[in-house]
């Protein structure tokens, strides 16, 4: 796993956030569901700019902290979600105290992490009945037109984790046991604007080459003409947001 891409993102910070969508609210309840009762300390770990950290805040008594390595997507996220603590720190090595936690969740992140280490570092954060859960949006390219647009932006280390050809998932390991996989599938509005801004926050074209990043921001123009996507007009963008949730033994 590539740690220049892992690490690329806050150079693109103001493009993450226009043009990453937000997590369906039902998918991230149902991550939580395993909780025990009346608990709501949560961690969002590799929360980026914040975009599963205001779903979780809207869960009712919810003590949400946020943990990135990157401090200018934490400035971003403090921007996008105030009053939220937050701290440098992965999955690897958190910032927060021995079961000191009831959830910690992670969106759009798994695939960057040393799986047998970060489920032992999380499963020291996490109390006894606790819970992982993980979170992917990842664009639905049984539509035809979304799997030319990824042929021309390259697939990404999580469409290939979650949804690759004989993938199986996510590898979570102890403590953490009873792995539960839910999906729901929705469409976002799109302008070319915000489908630019989208494939710029992605790690392949974030530290792609200049004449790289040119051919595919032209490629992807002559896609969006040929569907006659112009000015502000939008365009239905499918995803599947895969969700994953497993107890701490």
């Amino acid at each position: 796993m590539s740690t220049e891409r892992a690490t690329s993102f806050g150079a693109e910070a103001a493009n993450y956030e226009a043009g990453r969508p937000d997590y369906p609210f039902e998918a991230v309840a149902w991550m939580l569901e395993p909780m025990p009762h009346g608990s709501r300390r949560i961690a969002d770990v590799g929360a980026g700019t914040g975009k599963l950290t205001r779903v979780l805040a809207q869960a009712p008594d919810a003590e949400v902290v946020a943990v990135d390595p990157d401090a200018t997507m934490l400035e971003t996220l403090r921007l996008s979600v105030p009053g939220v603590p937050t701290f440098q720190g992965t999955a690897e090595r958190m910032p927060l105290p021995d079961a000191s936690l009831d959830a910690v969740v992670l969106g759009q992140a798994w695939h960057w992490v040393q799986p047998a280490a970060a489920s032992a570092e999380l499963g020291r954060v996490v109390r006894t009945g606790g819970v992982l859960g993980l979170i992917w949006n990842i664009r639905d390219e049984r539509v035809e037109w979304v799997r030319r647009l990824t042929d021309i932006m390259h697939s990404s280390p999580a469409e290939n984790m979650v949804n690759g050809p004989g993938s199986d998932g996510p590898r979570i390991e102890a403590p953490f046991t009873h792995v539960e996989k839910q999906q729901w599938e929705w469409t976002r509005p799109m302008s070319r604007t915000k489908l630019h801004q989208m494939a710029l926050s992605r790690s392949y074209l974030i530290t792609a080459p200049a004449d790289e990043r040119e051919e595919i921001t032209r490629q992807m123009d002559d896609l969006f003409d040929e569907l006659g996507l112009e000015g502000e007009s939008t365009i239905d963008l499918p995803y599947v947001t895969h969700a994953f949730r497993a107890v701490r033994a």
